[in-house]
């Protein structure tokens, strides 16, 4: 009989060759994203659905099962062996409702779904899209019955996402938070609203880009253990904690375009350098949750790359970097402008309130969807009403409308929802650091992001999947998700740009 430490190290070993492969995947899958020649695609989309068809297999594996339920059984494991074991047999569970001819198709239609929304996005035409969408929701449709659900079949697919996730649980938060959003949004609205008309100025590419390399070492990304590149739409992938790569997009007539989306991504990429390498290909070497993922970028993008104290020391810099077009700007005009709350089309682009109205359309969207009460060929014009009656925007085109966001190609759906909880949660835990670390609005005003990133490897990066969600977040703060931390944070910041009572 094998002693624990023995099934426990084959267990590791096996698990390790599975991330390796998985990882493997990422490679080619971030390639395509950025570098891939155009013809490359189809051959490209072979390779991937080979790797996640050896890479399910591998972790179908019957031995792998028998080592995982033995280990689940001893009683001589360390508490995060335990924890790693547990993670492992739900996951390991999970994966045999899948079959090896599911995942291949898949991975297959994926891959040509991504393809065909760039084409989309060129030519500015939802209907190239639509038929291999549709294809992709179907199956979509089928892996949430191969999961399995209680109530909706929705629920299968954001658990994906954030475990426990329902959609009774986001239709509640949605219908507390939205109505609390709704007299902010309104009383701005109808206040004088700053002018920034000078962040669409012309902002060469090179400098935008030489700029946005020097605030991502600013803000600790180790650029020796990670890249940046340019892609249609931003993202961030891991391989490991040692080579983690993001990408931008830059729009020479619209400087918020990256640097926000730059600042956003590092905040992904920071979480997955703070991992603990020694729990590579293990849950305990994998982020939290998606919301939690998010908490990260949403955190160092909103309460830091949109605070004062943080351009109270970048901007001058800044400045210098962009002389024609900001050296008449002062700091206060500058912060007010990169903080205007006002409808708009992009999400990504969004101001930190109505982004919420962008999250809540997508998912009132994918749940429809999901269910069958609203098909593929519905979607421009149910997304085209939606921006009307919520945002009282009017949809100029597809590319800005219903083919900004990558995440369908991905077939991410279930993800949308994360974007809110994920600020959430980087509200509450901002106000705890706040109050955890002395003088960070100082150290901010300086510079100095070190004491905040340390803060956020010890309390979150470092744990990996040890809790959930809510766990974490009642060790870290007190109690569980609490949304009256971002509306304080909301009306807090934003009295001092427009009048609010």
């Amino acid at each position: 009989m094998q002693t624990t430490q023995e099934l426990y190290s084959l267990y590791k070993e096996k698990m390790r060759k599975i991330a390796d492969v998985k990882h493997a995947t990422a490679v080619l899958q971030w390639d395509q994203e950025t570098y891939l020649p155009q013809k490359g695609a189809t051959f490209r989309g072979q390779q991937i659905s080979t790797l996640s068809q050896i890479a399910h297999s591998l972790f179908n594996d019957d031995v792998l099962g028998a080592t995982i339920k033995e280990l689940h059984t001893r009683e001589d494991l360390t508490i995060e062996e335990k924890r790693n074991v547990q993670l492992t047999l739900e996951d390991y569970e999970k994966n045999k409702k899948y079959t090896s001819e599911f995942v291949r198709r898949l991975a297959e239609q994926t891959n040509k779904t991504y393809h065909t929304w760039i084409e989309s996005r060129k030519q500015n035409s939802f209907s190239v899209f639509e038929k291999d969408l549709k294809l992709l929701v179907d199956l979509k449709k089928q892996e949430a019955d191969l999961l399995g659900y209680k109530e909706h079949p929705y629920d299968s697919l954001l658990n994906e996402y954030e475990k426990g996730a329902t959609v009774i649980l986001i239709d509640k938060t949605f219908a507390d938070i939205l109505p609390a959003l709704e007299p902010i949004i309104h009383q701005i609205l109808e206040s004088p609203q700053p002018d920034n008309s000078f962040l669409t100025k012309y902002f060469p590419k090179q400098q935008q880009w030489d700029w946005s390399l020097y605030l991502l070492k600013k803000l600790q990304f180790d650029d020796s253990a990670g890249r940046q590149d340019l892609s249609e739409h931003p993202f961030s992938i891991s391989f490991n904690p040692d080579d983690v790569r993001i990408t931008t997009r830059i729009d020479e007539n619209d400087f918020g375009n990256m640097t926000w989306s730059c600042i956003h991504e590092v905040g992904h990429a920071l979480y997955e350098q703070g991992l603990p390498k020694e729990q590579y290909g293990l849950p305990l070497g994998e982020a939290c949750s998606y919301s939690i993922h998010e908490s990260q970028s949403r955190l160092w993008e909103n309460h830091v790359g949109r605070s004062l104290q943080f351009w109270e020391h970048f901007y001058p810099q800044l400045q210098q970097k962009f002389e024609n077009q900001l050296s008449s700007v002062n700091l206060l005009d500058f912060y007010k402008s990169i903080n205007k709350v006002y409808p708009s089309l992009v999400r990504t682009e969004a101001d930190e309130i109505t982004y919420h109205l962008h999250v809540f359309i997508r998912y009132e969207l994918e749940k429809k969807l999901i269910e069958g009460s609203l098909k593929a060929t519905d979607i421009k014009e149910f997304w085209n009403e939606q921006y009307q009656k919520i945002l009282k925007v009017k949809v100029t085109d597809d590319k800005q409308g219903c083919l900004q966001d990558v995440h369908w190609s991905h077939g991410s759906f279930g993800y949308f929802p994360t974007y809110s909880l994920g600020s959430f949660y980087a509200a509450q835990f901002f106000a705890a650091a706040k109050v955890q670390i002395k003088n960070l609005d100082e150290h901010l005003k300086t510079g100095n992001m070190q004491p905040l990133l340390q803060w956020l490897r010890l309390n979150i990066h470092i744990k990996g999947r040890m809790h959930t969600s809510e766990e974490l977040c009642r060790t870290i703060t007190g109690s569980g998700l609490d949304a009256r931390h971002f509306i304080a944070h909301i009306l807090d910041k934003y009295h001092t740009i427009y009048t609010l009572s």
